[in-house]
């Protein structure tokens, strides 16, 4: 089996409401689908999100570097032999999205060859995965409104705060209305996106010390590496590293620098492959995983459930399975279902991820197909 062709193809979906957080504001899913054809007839298919703000990455970069730099050199190639995939793009720095949704791509190709489901592939763990809902900024009372609905609708017990903002004051009132009004067995971490200093994030810390908060994500830039180091050795909950750590080189660099002790996996920059480098360097040094989510697709999200379920590690905490409910629609022919507060993987070959080609049709912004072949 041989690669004939590569396609990034530009789409975009409303929110139903602005997300906002930290490091920016997102309207629109401006995303790229990604589709290797092989001659066998069989398309692997994956959802790239641009995070401009994050990780420098647009719509338009991702659609380039996939049709002009890693399109023409992996056509010809058998989709198994990703070692020589990976050889082609590693040539190329940064890019992480781009990267991770090639890979994502293979494995759902291999999956198919093989008639397995991909997370049997990578570990087939369990089928499903607990969902964490993230809460935006908002008012306090609005973001217990929402928490209050989600958990009654979806059986959500779990949820990620989102934090950063200035002053600390709103913040900090926002814990205290959550645990009072969700009850002590709910679970609430806190991820402010590099929003504040190593020190202010200290001293919200020591102003929520007996709310039960669990992690604490990003809390600072994480070129403040002084001030972080202390920030690790004196809190009381586990500090996660995000968006530092989109390849395992930088999340080895995070935990022996002691910048964090628990890192987030997100397959959208890592892909499948490099995830599993992440996991495997976090298990064997016995550092906390999460699964996050960069306002993912429901095609992105099953792509997370995918990996989170394959393995023990990943499966042990609730995954942020749930941005795609702020969308006004998704390319997904079967919608994802979250069921007391769950979400379970496709019993179907590759990744399960069936996209419905009316609406691709409708929500592209091309509106021509380009595909990268052996003879571009």
């Amino acid at each position: 089996m041989k690669i004939t062709a590569v396609e990034a193809i530009p789409y975009a979906i409303p929110y139903t409401h602005p997300l906002k957080f930290a490091s920016g504001e997102v309207t629109t899913a401006d995303h790229i689908l990604v589709r290797i054809h092989t001659d066998a007839g069989i398309t692997g298919i994956a959802d790239a999100p641009p995070r401009p703000y994050t990780y420098g990455e647009t719509q338009t970069s991702i659609k380039v570097i996939i049709e002009d730099v890693f399109g023409p050199d992996i056509v010809g190639l058998d989709p198994f032999d990703r070692e020589k995939v990976h050889a082609v793009l590693h040539r190329t720095i940064n890019n992480q999205v781009a990267k991770g949704a090639v890979d994502i791509a293979l494995w759902d190709l291999m999956g198919k060859a093989l008639q397995t489901p991909v997370h049997k592939l990578l570990g087939g763990y369990t089928d499903s995965m607990r969902v964490s809902h993230m809460l935006g900024f908002k008012p306090a009372e609005e973001l217990l409104e929402e928490a209050q609905r989600f958990g009654e609708q979806y059986g959500i017990t779990t949820f990620k705060l989102k934090v950063g903002r200035r002053p600390l004051s709103l913040d900090i009132e926002a814990c205290h209305v959550l645990r009072k009004g969700l009850g002590d067995d709910v679970e609430i971490y806190l991820d402010a996106n590099r929003g504040w200093t190593a020190n202010e994030a200290m001293e919200v810390l020591r102003r929520t010390a007996d709310l039960g908060l669990t992690m604490l994500e990003e809390p600072c830039d994480a070129k403040e590496a002084m001030s972080r180091r202390r920030l690790v050795d004196h809190s009381p909950i586990p500090i996660v590293a995000d968006e530092s750590v989109p390849t395992a080189g930088d999340a080895s660099r995070e935990l022996l620098s002691g910048g964090a002790n628990a890192i987030c996996i997100k397959t959208a920059r890592s892909g499948f492959t490099e995830a599993t480098e992440i996991l495997g360097l976090c298990t064997g040094l016995g550092v906390d995983v999460t699964m996050g989510n960069q306002i993912d697709t429901q095609v992105g999200s099953l792509a997370t459930v995918t990996f989170g379920a394959a393995h023990r590690a990943t499966s042990a905490r609730a995954g942020e399975l749930s941005n795609f409910l702020d969308m006004l629609d998704d390319l997904l022919a079967e919608p994802i279902q979250i069921v007391d507060g769950r979400i379970s993987v496709r019993d179907l070959p590759g990744v399960g991820a069936e996209i419905d080609a009316d609406k691709l049709e409708h929500y592209r912004t091309d509106k021509q197909q380009v595909l990268v072949t052996s003879g571009a």
